[in-house]
């Protein structure tokens, strides 16, 4: 149980409860036997899941009136918000003028990071598969875990595990914000720190100095692991990861077989030999061997490892192939950062470099697009045709001529700009040879049913 709960709170009110990291600590909460409820703006997959399978009551209207009387006393009710709430939120404004206690979603992630031992997963990519992949290996072993995740895991089709009998929380450690620098870690990671959310850091320099940051917060006693070839200044790294032999703890040796990657591990103090992984990539082979490194460091062993590891299935909208029936082959994948982008891509030219390959995008925030529309061309001109959809503005208002244009303008290969409906009625129903992908963080998930709906038809 919370510290900073005091005896009186009896309910837990979410405002942005279909947030991925929101839902998580919804589901928590749930599970505490609090009385759960929220508000998001519009329904989605998750939320319906929240209503209809975990009895969570969920309101999209932002007025005063939509919240249930029994949210209406501040004497037992704490309310939980995200910073994607907007400032003329009337619901923020309901709680705020009426004497409730107010916390960020990362506060009370922080303070659960501190009831036990926190591994935090941070990094501007690759936090979501590492922190997933982690807790997994955990899962499977001795050592157990909670784990509070940025993505539904396809094995436990969750973004939350409980395990009253480990010490261990897993966490992914979002930068948006500054968010994880509320974060207590006993062993952290960062596997990534490229300029993104320029909205709040401005410059990579900022950017950089926030991961400082939050390796600072790293136990006195804990353990603190880059990706090779990142560095931090003020901060004694406990070891490197990659897939190089420069980095302390490596993987070597790729091969594929059956349909699987076969790798070796060498680590710090051990070696295991041909692992076993159904997940595809060699970027997901670098993400294992920061997984793995976690691990062993919180005690799962390499026995435990190997046995484990062919079970893992990924995370969902993380390079998820949905139809490969040889001819044609649909994956849908989160990518929303330009690297993210390349490094897909490329994964997909690597396994079948003779097929084209058609890219379904959807730009998200137009800060975002504002910032990298160039890199963004860059990267998506790999395929050999790119489909745009109109930018996804979660959080943020319209900013003049920032608009899915820029990024078609900038591409080297054929590009549209097109809605869902027509993508759906047009470009997916006539897909008949090669690879189709679709890509991005806002709602064009969405669409990934009905495009394989549509496909198998």
């Amino acid at each position: 149980m919370l510290k900073i709960m005091n005896d009186s709170i009896k309910n837990i009110y979410f405002l942005g409860i279909g947030g991925i990291g929101m839902s998580a600590l919804a589901r928590y909460f749930k599970a505490k036997k609090y009385t759960v409820a929220g508000y998001d703006k519009t329904p989605s997959p998750l939320t319906d899941i929240l209503q209809s399978k975990e009895g969570i009551s969920i309101n999209y209207e932002d007025h005063e009136s939509a919240i249930s009387p029994e949210f209406h006393n501040p004497k037992t009710t704490l309310v939980v918000y995200t910073p994607a709430i907007p400032v003329d939120s009337q619901q923020m404004a309901f709680f705020q003028t009426n004497g409730f206690v107010l916390q960020k979603r990362a506060e009370v992630l922080g303070m659960i990071s501190r009831q036990g031992k926190a591994i935090c997963v941070a990094g501007t990519h690759g936090k979501t598969t590492v922190s997933t992949m982690t807790a997994f290996l955990l899962h499977h072993s001795a050592v157990g875990c909670n784990a509070f995740l940025g993505g539904i895991s396809a094995n436990f089709e969750t973004n939350l595990l409980l395990d009253d009998k480990s010490e261990y929380t897993v966490i992914e450690a979002d930068e948006f914000d500054r968010s994880f620098l509320q974060l207590s870690p006993e062993i952290a990671v960062i596997t990534s720190m490229d300029e993104d959310h320029l909205d709040i850091y401005e410059n990579k320099e900022n950017i950089t100095e926030a991961f400082e940051a939050f390796a600072q917060k790293v136990k006195e006693e804990g353990k603190i692991f880059l990706k090779d070839g990142l560095s931090l200044v003020n901060t004694t790294v406990t070891g490197t990861y990659g897939l190089e032999e420069s980095a302390d703890c490596y993987s070597d040796h790729l091969r594929i077989d059956d349909g699987c990657y076969i790798f070796d591990y060498h680590g710090i103090n051990v070696d295991i030999q041909d692992l076993k992984s159904g997940v595809f990539g060699r970027l997901n082979v670098e993400n294992l061997t920061a997984a793995i490194t976690l691990a062993l460091e919180a005690g799962v062993t390499a026995e435990e490892i190997k046995k484990s590891l062919p079970q893992y299935r990924g995370v969902a909208r993380r390079f998820n192939v949905h139809i490969n029936d040889g001819q044609r082959i649909y994956i849908d994948d989160y990518a929303h950062h330009p690297s993210e982008i390349e490094a897909t891509l490329r994964t997909v030219k690597e396994m079948w470099p003779h097929k084209k390959i058609s890219v379904i995008f959807q730009p998200h925030l137009y800060t975002r697009t504002r910032d990298f529309y160039i890199g963004f061309a860059k990267s998506l001109s790999l395929a050999d045709q790119v489909f745009l959809l109109d930018i996804y503005p979660a959080r943020e208002l319209p900013i003049s001529g920032i608009s899915s244009e820029i990024i078609c303008e900038q591409l080297s290969v054929p590009g549209r700009i097109m809605s869902k409906e027509a993508l759906l009625d047009k470009v997916v129903t006539d897909f008949k040879d090669g690879i189709l992908i679709t890509m991005g963080a806002g709602d064009i998930d969405r669409i990934v049913n009905k495009t394989v709906e549509l496909l198998k038809k």
